[in-house]
């Protein structure tokens, strides 16, 4: 028997976050484990209770009942505890669930999921990388601070769209302030000054509901893949795009991947100083430092 938490996300599912959770609650209950559920009012509540929980020594794992934003709370209440998590994927994006190979969309699905991991002995957990950032935050997915930030913080203002179709309609409409910066970026201590309209580090593959900027990243390796996307015209962003989608845009002259395992990106011209977003959240302005952190999370399944 394992000891539980479910933590609920009642927006996520167009709303249906509290019904998915009675749900797995009611299913892990069933299965012989010891299940309490909490549903936060925001992300702030979120991440203190998860992290009572982790401090408590009374909770083997937290199963999350949400999107990215949701398992971006309870990574930075989890990393490098003992707690595992379980997810159940009902966000619009979903891309740390897509990299992982778990179910996305299908809640029940994703119950069957953790009550197969939950009937092991020992439950069945999977240990992947986080990344720790300097100002104290961590995150699993990618980091943006580009033009790709641009459009995160565009998508998270539309209300009328979800998942894949919102992030593109956001790209669209972003277009328009396409520009270049002039970007400082270190890795593993190598410094390199580049004119780049986007520059992302993934720890995992995708973002926006499936647009593969790293198509390589692997969660577990240790390594953080740098994408850098020099120059380009609106027609050329245009005409790489939709190649994001199967990854192929990694070979066109103005991309380039590298990988490492500590990176820092600022910027070396005057004009304002861009926002990162990680995991979909905004997450403060450049300059910022990122150290990948093998098996900093356990993930059921």
């Amino acid at each position: 028997m394992a000891r539980l938490l479910v933590a609920v996300n009642a927006a996520a599912g167009g709303g249906r976050g509290a019904a998915i959770g009675a749900r797995a609650t009611a299913a892990l209950r069933d299965a012989g484990h010891q299940v309490r559920q909490v549903q936060p009012k925001d992300g702030r509540a979120m991440e203190s209770v998860l992290r009572d929980a982790a401090a408590g020594n009374a909770t083997d794992a937290v199963v999350v009942i949400g999107g990215d934003g949701t398992l971006h709370c309870a990574v930075n209440a989890l990393a490098r505890t003992r707690v595992a998590i379980g997810i159940i994927a009902t966000g619009t994006g979903n891309d740390v669930a897509r990299c992982l190979g778990l179910p996305r969309g299908d809640p029940d699905a994703a119950i069957a999921h953790l009550v197969r991991a939950l009937a092991t002995e020992p439950m069945t957990v999977r240990e992947i990388d986080a990344v720790r950032v300097s100002t104290g935050r961590w995150f699993v997915g990618m980091l943006s601070a580009g033009f790709d930030a641009a459009v995160n913080e565009r998508a998270n203002r539309m209300t009328r769209l979800s998942g894949t179709p919102r992030y593109i309609a956001a790209v669209l409409l972003e277009l328009a302030r396409l520009h270049s910066r002039r970007y400082r970026v270190t890795i593993d201590r190598d410094t390199r000054h580049v004119d780049a309209v986007l520059v992302t580090v993934g720890n995992t593959a995708s973002i926006g509901g499936g647009m593969r900027l790293a198509p390589d990243a692997v969660v577990d390796d240790g390594l953080l893949d740098v994408l850098i996307a020099t120059p380009l015209s609106r027609v050329e962003l245009l005409r790489i795009f939709p190649r994001v989608f199967r990854g192929t845009h990694v070979n066109d002259e103005h991309v380039t991947i590298e990988r490492g395992r500590v990176i820092t990106i600022d910027v070396d011209d005057r004009g304002p100083i861009p926002m990162t977003y990680a995991d979909g959240e905004r997450f403060g302005p450049l300059p910022v430092t990122l150290e990948v952190v093998p098996g900093a999370l356990r993930v059921l399944g």
